[in-house]
């Protein structure tokens, strides 16, 4: 009876060994070929040299312009207000009453510190009440 069960666990043994190698073998064969040596290590690229006498440039990302309605005071709206905040933001806006055009403009001279001229201040809001207000907005 010891003998059967020597037999049965000497067989259990071996079936383990077999499958753990199996297993062991099949990990490693879906890493890569690696030779003993090797084993266990990350390989990396080697870095690039940077020379002295090296050009290295980039070009200009391209940041589109929305189109702004033409008409007086466009250039003065391109001038001031391309200071502080892209000129997309006039055009985000949903439309606004005239008197509402000319709070913002205030509101960017006094609480932003924009330092727009009056005589400007009075052409970038006559612009805006022209081609954004609730009823000239197309």
């Amino acid at each position: 009876m010891s003998r059967i069960k020597e037999s049965r666990r000497f067989k259990l043994v071996v079936v383990v060994a077999l499958a753990t190698t199996t297993a062991v073998v099949f990990v490693e064969s879906k890493k890569g070929y690696y030779t003993p040596s090797q084993l266990g290590s990350l390989h990396q690229a080697a870095p690039a040299e940077l020379t002295l006498d090296a050009g290295y440039a980039v070009s200009a990302y391209p940041v589109p312009s929305p189109d702004l309605a033409p008409g007086e005071g466009l250039q003065e709206v391109r001038t001031y207000c391309n200071t502080c905040h892209s000129p997309r933001y006039i055009t985000m806006q949903p439309p606004l009453p005239a008197a509402a055009w000319e709070a913002e403009v205030g509101k960017m001279n006094k609480a932003f510190g924009a330092a727009i001229p009056e005589e400007t201040s009075r052409k970038i809001v006559a612009y805006l009440q022209a081609h954004y207000a609730t009823d000239t907005r197309r």
